[in-house]
């Protein structure tokens, strides 16, 4: 089958069963809820073979800040075609003049290399069995009042206004804060995810706080499966690891153009929504 018989068609509800089959395809743990999700903040192209997907890519802009690439699958038939430049490069053109951030695999890695992307930090997929821990004094479960300021400090963090991927999460899942001053310093949330739950994003002033925001949930999922993806440059890792949450693998944060940021930001990003999120 020739790269001409191949049509892009916008991605929509009828296809999400189909991208469930191709991530399984592809070992990752996506549900159809979590599909669901992505489609939901996002916009997107399926590739279609006599109406079959065998690819998928989606592009979650936020704002114009910035986008990221995300949900980049080949079916397993139809890879070394060009397919995936292909579908990248409509992603591309849906992003428009954003910003654009992608979490990349090994086997994607040359392609984005191709394409302009560069490397900003490894990202460190954590996850296991939630163990007995006491809950700290410091965090609190966050109420609807809070999610104004959750959505402002994000922002600070991440360098793009995220306010409907924080609302979709109030939705589905739960936040934890710490409160200092009378106002939100960290958070976390905690939604499910895959073959378990998992907890981000994590912002926070310092990775003492951020440590904090991660056990205010593991303390409350005790015996549970938690996922957690954070990138190298945090610190987190060695400490995830001692808690029992694996390394088990990754990916390369990338970006295009690579982004300035302050070097005095009151928030750091410590824990990922998800690779394909940011």
């Amino acid at each position: 089958m020739q790269l001409s018989q191949i049509e892009l068609a916008t991605f929509g509800p009828e296809h999400l069963e189909s991208a469930v089959s191709l991530s399984r395809q592809a070992a990752w743990p996506h549900r159809l809820e979590d599909w669901q999700m992505a489609l939901a903040l996002s916009q997107g192209v399926v590739a279609l073979e006599a109406g079959r997907v065998v690819g998928t890519t989606l592009v979650t802009a936020y704002k114009n800040d910035c986008a990221t690439i995300n949900m980049v699958i080949v079916d397993a038939t139809m890879r070394g075609r060009g397919l995936g430049r292909g579908l990248m490069d409509a992603a591309l053109r849906i992003a428009g003049d954003r910003p654009l951030r992608l979490v990349a695999t090994m086997d994607g890695l040359p392609l984005y290399e191709k394409l302009g992307f560069r490397e900003t930090a490894a990202v460190l997929q954590h996850q296991g069995i939630a163990r007995d821990m006491a809950a700290p004094a410091e965090t609190a479960t966050a109420t609807a009042d809070d999610i104004a300021a959750i959505a402002a400090l994000d922002c600070v963090a991440f360098g793009a206004d995220r306010r409907e991927l924080i609302a979709y999460l109030a939705e589905v899942g739960e936040f934890a804060v710490i409160r200092r001053n009378g106002r939100v310093a960290g958070y976390a949330a905690l939604r499910a995810f895959g073959r378990g739950e998992v907890i981000g994003p994590v912002v926070a002033a310092n990775v003492d706080d951020a440590k904090a925001l991660v056990v205010h949930f593991i303390a409350r999922r005790s015996g549970q499966f938690v996922r957690v993806d954070t990138t190298a440059d945090t610190g987190l890792s060695p400490w995830l690891a001692d808690q029992g949450l694996s390394h088990v693998g990754g990916g390369v944060a990338m970006e295009r153009p690579s982004i300035r940021r302050a070097a005095d930001r009151a928030a750091t990003t410590f824990a990922l929504a998800n690779q394909a999120l940011g």
